[in-house]
C-alpha cells in the first residue's frame, strides 16, 4: 500500500505542474487577446501633444472603434501591414495611436485633422480645411515641457474643426517653417495628423523620409485615445528616489482626452 502511494505522488506532482503551466498560458492568452481586441496602455515620452497629453502620461487606446489589423496586435508584436477587419474611419479631432510607417515597432500619437479627400493647407500657423480656415481663439498661455524637464512659455489657442469639435493647442513661437504649407489632398485610405504642440511635432506636415509621418495609412491605426489612466512627472527621476511619489500627477489620473 505504501509503495502504491509513493508511485502516485510523482504523477500527481507532474499533473500539478502541467495544470499550473496551462493556467499561466491561459492568463497570458487572455491578456494578449484583451490588449489586441479591447484596449492597450501606452506611455507618452515626448511633448508633441501638449497640452492635451503631457510627458509621462499613461494613456489608454481603445482598439475596436476603427477595426483591426496587424497594427492592433500588442506593441511588442511587429508584423507587416494588413487590411482592416470591421474597419471604420476616425472622426476629425480624434486623438489616435498608430504604428509609425517609418518603423512599425514604434507607436506614435497625434490628432486627426484631415480625412480622405480633404484638402489641407496651412497659412501663418492656421489650418485650412477644404478652403476654409479653422476657428482659432487665443486662450492665454501655458507651459510646454521638454524631454529634459525644462519648461517654455507657449501661447495657448482653442482650435475648432469644421464639425464643431474643439481642442486646445500650443504655439511656441509666432513664426516657424511648418506654419505654412501648400494645399495637399489626403489620398484614399490615409489621414492627415498633427500634434497639438504645433512647433514641436513631426507629423503629416513633415514627409516620412524626413522623420515625420507624411500621409498616415489608415491600416497603421492602433486605436483611439479616450483617457489618461496615470501620469508621473519625469523630471522627478533626477531627484532622490524617496521623493518620486510626489511626482504623481493625481489630478490627471482617469481623465478623459478631448
Amino acid at each position: 500500500m505504501a509503495a502504491s502511494e509513493q508511485s502516485t505522488k510523482p504523477v500527481s506532482r507532474v499533473r500539478g505542474w502541467a495544470k499550473g503551466i496551462v493556467d499561466i498560458v491561459s492568463i497570458v492568452l487572455v491578456v494578449m487577446a484583451a490588449k489586441t481586441a479591447i484596449a492597450e496602455p501606452f506611455y507618452v515620452p515626448s511633448g508633441s501633444m501638449e497640452p492635451t497629453l503631457q510627458i509621462g502620461d499613461e494613456l489608454l487606446a481603445t482598439k475596436y472603434p476603427y477595426g483591426y489589423s496587424t497594427a492592433s496586435l500588442p506593441g511588442f508584436v511587429t508584423l507587416p501591414n494588413s487590411e482592416r477587419l470591421f474597419a471604420a474611419m476616425p472622426k476629425r479631432g480624434d486623438v489616435v495611436v498608430f504604428r509609425w510607417p517609418g518603423d512599425r515597432s514604434q507607436v506614435w500619437v497625434k490628432r486627426v485633422i484631415g480625412l480622405p479627400g480633404d484638402r489641407i493647407a496651412l497659412r501663418d500657423g492656421r489650418v485650412i480645411i477644404n478652403g476654409t480656415p479653422v476657428g482659432l481663439t487665443p486662450d492665454g498661455s501655458g507651459h510646454a515641457e521638454s524631454e529634459d524637464g525644462s519648461n517654455t512659455t507657449a501661447a495657448r489657442y482653442i482650435e475648432t474643426l469644421p464639425d464643431g469639435r474643439k481642442h486646445v493647442m500650443f504655439k511656441l513661437t509666432p513664426a516657424e517653417p511648418l506654419d505654412n504649407m501648400a494645399e495637399v489632398t489626403v489620398p484614399p485610405g490615409h489621414l492627415f495628423v498633427m500634434g497639438d504642440n504645433r512647433d514641436n511635432s513631426a507629423d503629416s506636415r513633415v514627409p516620412l523620409r524626413d522623420g515625420g509621418v507624411g500621409m498616415l495609412p489608415v491600416n497603421d491605426l492602433v486605436g483611439r485615445v479616450d483617457a489618461v489612466v496615470g501620469s508621473w512627472d519625469l523630471g522627478m527621476k533626477h531627484q532622490p528616489i524617496w521623493t518620486w511619489p510626489s511626482g504623481l500627477r493625481l489630478a490627471r489620473f482617469f481623465t478623459a482626452v478631448h
